[in-house]
């Protein structure tokens, strides 16, 4: 009996958490995909309308500009963290003094929620509180920052915001790519004669094409994820100006009452998700089966 304990102690252990994610994850995924079939509105309703909901999402103005915006700020906050987050791991190393002070001031606002991020740029960003007061108060009157309010930037505020959260966390995954690059490939190259920007370029970069890789899929998900940041930055305004597909599908399910709309709206979401996600598990496995 204690045999027989022991053999399946780990399955009835993982069990009660396995059980909750096929209800939580994949038994909630199912249900919002049999709403978006529905007509409900308030309360589900499971009368089948078909595509009629998708239809109604793609002919819906507000849901064209939130998938703007999601290209827009996914373009933006992928290329600029990924720069940014490159440009930091290479500086730092080089071997820097006090790299333990610095990296963990890079890796700080990782640290801290989305929520806290969006609330604080926007008193930065806020035209009678943050940099343009403070421009003002220091004698530059014809200075001017108002994206927070302007319809055609608004959705930059939220690129800044995201980018400067989550560059840190891109430095880190990058930094520790390059200390894993085999230095008698480096000191090969020296020999040679090739300068640091050639060395970083032909032979370091090349070398984490993993890294990035990755590093892409996880700001790609964040950005199609992206809700706490825009409703505590822009709450999606001005009007809807900022909104992205999170926002889209909060406000039509919970605040309009018209869940089959939103259930759609999430569906499509979790449609861009895997999109990113299957071709990146499918070529790890295919690496690892190499």
């Amino acid at each position: 009996m204690f045999k027989y304990l022991a053999t399946h102690l780990p399955k009835v252990v993982l069990a009660p958490t396995a059980i909750v994610m096929l209800v939580c994850m994949y038994g909630f995924i199912g249900w919002t995909a049999g709403l978006s079939f529905t007509k409900s509105r308030m309360l589900p309703q499971w009368e089948f309308v078909g595509l009629t909901q998708y239809e109604k999402l793609f002919s819906n103005p507000r849901w064209m500009v939130a998938l703007d915006n999601l290209l827009i700020f996914t373009l933006l906050f992928i290329f600029i963290s990924l720069v940014l987050g490159l440009l930091l791991a290479i500086f730092l190393d080089r071997k820097v003094r006090g790299e333990g002070v610095i990296r963990t001031i890079y890796l700080y606002p990782m640290a801290i929620s989305f929520v806290v991020t969006g609330t604080a740029w926007k008193w930065i960003l806020n035209p009678g509180l943050g940099l343009e007061k403070l421009a003002h108060d220091l004698g530059f009157s014809n200075f001017e920052f108002r994206w927070l309010v302007d319809q055609d930037m608004a959705i930059y505020t939220i690129v800044i915001a995201a980018v400067w959260q989550s560059s840190g966390f891109v430095m880190a995954m990058f930094l520790a790519g390059l200390r894993g690059v085999d230095d008698n490939l480096v000191k090969a190259a020296q020999v040679d004669g090739a300068s640091v920007i050639q060395t970083y370029w032909h032979i370091i970069l090349p070398l984490m094409k993993p890294v990035f890789f990755g590093a892409v899929v996880v700001l790609a998900h964040i950005a199609i994820k992206s809700f706490d940041l825009v409703q505590a930055l822009t709450g999606g305004g001005p009007g809807y100006a900022s909104d992205l597909p999170a926002n889209f599908m909060y406000t039509f399910a919970f605040s309009r009452a018209q869940m089959g709309l939103g259930a759609a709206s999430a569906m499509v979401m979790l449609g861009g998700v895997l999109a990113i996600l299957v071709p990146y598990l499918y070529s790890e496995l295919r690496s690892k089966k190499s």
